[in-house]
């Protein structure tokens, strides 16, 4: 059982990869551009939803063979999309402070497309494990696209204003709450917490 409370959690950290993509498209716009914003946040809002959602429903077709170790396979799962976007930022900073790519504002559907399939890719691994644990999967889905929407208008306009300093911290931040997550789920089934 999942609460709303680390549903939104899970939500906040899968949606960071959106949020500093879309910071680094509001860096590159002179003023916002309302309609390439809106269009930006449904394409990532929707992918977000879609992931888990074939995540979930092909984390349910092997439930019963690895249900004995579903809570190690959703922390490693969690430990290891946190530690990747962790790492990623370690690795930039490394390169000389990262300046957001070629960021160019006009609605190319296959760019979103593209930019969309690679900040959610991680949500596919959160569906499997929203399956090993038996979460109710639309309003879980629900939940993530609507703060990945949010989370993609917010980047926008915070890129625009603030530029790139926020990017890095916002991807450590997700990168943490997705290891947090995955920690207490491995406690909870041990028995040692909760």
């Amino acid at each position: 059982y999942m609460g709303i409370i680390e549903l939104a959690l899970i939500g906040v950290g899968l949606s960071m990869d959106a949020f500093a993509v879309s910071i680094c498209k509001g860096l590159s716009m002179k003023k916002v551009d309302v309609k390439y914003m809106v269009v930006l946040a449904i394409f990532f809002g929707g992918f977000q939803a879609l992931m888990p959602s074939i995540g979930w429903f092909l984390g349910s077709r092997f439930q019963q063979y690895i249900t004995a170790v579903d809570h190690w396979i959703a922390f490693i799962l969690l430990a290891a999309i946190g530690g990747k976007m962790i790492l990623d930022v370690i690795k930039e900073k490394g390169e000389g402070e990262e300046v957001c790519p070629d960021a160019s504002v006009k609605i190319d559907l296959k760019e979103n497309v593209v930019l969309a399939v690679a900040t959610s890719i991680d949500a596919l691994a959160v569906g499997i494990t929203f399956a090993f644990l038996q979460v109710r999967l639309a309003p879980s889905v629900t939940v993530i696209g609507c703060i990945t929407f949010g989370f993609t208008i917010a980047g926008v306009f915070i890129g625009n204003v603030f530029g790139s300093k926020i990017k890095d911290k916002a991807t450590l931040i997700g990168g943490l709450i997705l290891i947090g997550i995955g920690v207490k789920i491995l406690l909870e089934h041990l028995g040692i917490f909760g």
